[in-house]
């Protein structure tokens, strides 16, 4: 069962996640894909001075990982 997490709240533990080595990030995906629908949003928006891997290859490898979980991700400019 996934918690009726706010999607700021759900971003934060999204970042927490990828500092810990993508530790249950499945997880975190469902929980913001829930938080994004229950808001009525279409996308996610990350900072990418907060990635791990803040480089093209990495935001592309992000934005494809939670694509085909249903996520789409924009990075905040």
């Amino acid at each position: 069962m996934v918690s009726e997490l706010t999607v700021a709240d759900a971003t934060n533990r999204i970042y927490e996640s990828l500092q810990a080595d993508n530790a249950d990030i499945d997880l975190h995906i469902a929980a913001l894909k829930a938080a994004l629908t229950r808001e009525g949003l279409k996308e996610a928006l990350f900072d990418p001075a907060r990635l791990v891997q803040n480089n093209r290859y990495g935001r592309k490898l992000m934005q494809a990982y939670f694509r085909q979980r249903g996520v789409t991700v924009k990075y905040s400019a």
